[in-house]
């Protein structure tokens, strides 16, 4: 930054560098505090600094300061006062990360990341993140340690990962602090600690994360790391559902559903499965096209059932594919289809659906959407009776004897 200064000095005035100096050290204390999505108090600096502060930013950046060429790169990059343009952006960032701007390296292995006015590319995203991670950029640190253990642009290596997540995390970086509770959770580049997890997410919640609360409900909820309490379970899982997370929404619904730390509550139940569901949750769709079916907290309705079990069973769940073929064979709720209820019965089969596997076992035992195969009929109620259906083992031992009894006669 002393250089910056020799440099600006020459074009700028004592107030100017003063205020330039601010204004870098003000934006990157919101870009440091930045999580994604909540940008807006970034953008909102942004947008208020830009019209009285722009010049200033522009000329500075112009004879290579490099905070201000960073700056000049976010209004690029967001579009704040001036034409978005992607490419520009990484221009000036660029100027900025090879000065050794580490906030401008981050932002620029963000991109190379994600793509965006470059072609995407890993490799040349973990270099960036790894030269503003080696200055003790949080947020690069937290992003070069998920590389490391995703394998992307770098060589996958769980110990190096918790490395990298325990220096952003002990910084206060909060998505590190989850990323590393995982970790002790799952038992990834550290012994498996329970305890541990749920003490690294805690410290995220209290920075009022979302996933971390949903983790600490998840252990709540099992007793992995604390004492089992479905009450607290749903305390944090209320939190995190109501900040949207959708993997908390349906759970809270399960609670409800059940009545684990809470009254029981069907409709309660249906209201968060809903708020999940309408956010892609497959799980949260096909539980809502249960409670459509049965009627259970809201009016039985099967057309409206067969279309959040058509939702969940497109996104490969293997119980809403079971439903949804049932629905077509039985000609609820939609039109009656014996070759669409076959389909559907395979796929979920074809996932290790038990009763999937049973029934499309007896569509093929009588020919039913399906051509008649005594022998693919077979096949099924094998698989099934391996899971310990009772049908399908007599349905099996059935068709085995049958066999046999033809044989006999061929022979003879």
């Amino acid at each position: 930054m002393s250089s910056d200064r020799t440099q600006t000095t020459r074009y700028l005035t004592e107030d100017e560098i003063a205020m330039l100096a601010a204004d870098v050290e003000d934006a990157q204390d919101f870009w440091n505090a930045w999580e994604l999505p909540e940008e807006e108090p970034m953008l909102d600096w942004l947008r208020e600094n830009h019209p009285k502060q722009w010049t200033i930013w522009k000329k500075a950046a112009e004879h290579g300061h490099a905070g201000a060429q960073w700056l000049v790169g976010l209004c690029f990059d967001y579009g704040v006062g001036i034409p978005k343009d992607n490419r520009e952006a990484v221009v000036w960032y660029r100027k900025a990360a090879e000065r050794g701007d580490a906030v401008a390296q981050c932002r620029l292995g963000m991109i190379y990341e994600f793509g965006g006015g470059v072609k995407q590319d890993d490799c040349e995203a973990a270099s960036w993140y790894c030269k503003a991670a080696e200055q003790g950029n949080a947020m690069a640190q937290c992003h070069i340690g998920l590389m490391h253990g995703d394998g992307r642009g770098v060589e996958q290596d769980d110990h190096e990962a918790v490395s990298w997540f325990r220096k952003a995390a002990e910084q206060g970086n909060v998505e590190a602090q989850v990323y590393l509770g995982m970790m002790y959770r799952d038992g990834r580049g550290v012994r498996q600690d329970d305890h541990e997890a749920v003490s690294w997410f805690r410290k995220a919640a209290e920075q009022d994360d979302a996933i971390a609360h949903f983790y600490l409900g998840l252990a709540y909820d099992n007793g992995q790391g604390v004492e089992r309490n479905d009450h607290d379970a749903v305390t944090w899982y209320r939190k995190a559902a109501e900040q949207g997370f959708p993997d908390a929404q349906l759970n809270l619904g399960l609670m409800y559903g059940e009545g684990r730390g809470v009254i029981q509550d069907d409709h309660e139940a249906v209201s968060w499965f809903l708020m999940a569901a309408e956010q892609g949750d497959a799980m949260a769709q096909f539980n809502l096209g249960v409670a459509y079916e049965n009627g259970r907290g809201i009016q039985k309705d099967d057309y409206e059932a067969v279309l959040w079990y058509q939702e969940a069973a497109d996104q490969g769940l293997s119980n809403a594919q079971f439903n949804i073929a049932q629905m077509y064979q039985e000609g609820r709720g939609i039109k009656q289809n014996e070759r669409e209820a076959a389909n559907w019965y395979l796929k979920a089969a074809e996932q290790g659906e038990a009763s999937a596997q049973f029934n499309l076992g007896v569509m093929h035992m009588e020919g039913s959407g399906v051509a008649q195969d005594d022998q693919e009929a077979m096949i099924w109620f094998r698989k099934a009776a391996e899971q310990g259906d009772e049908g399908a083992k007599r349905n099996l031992d059935l068709l085995q004897k049958e066999q046999g009894v033809a044989q006999d006669i061929l022979a003879a």
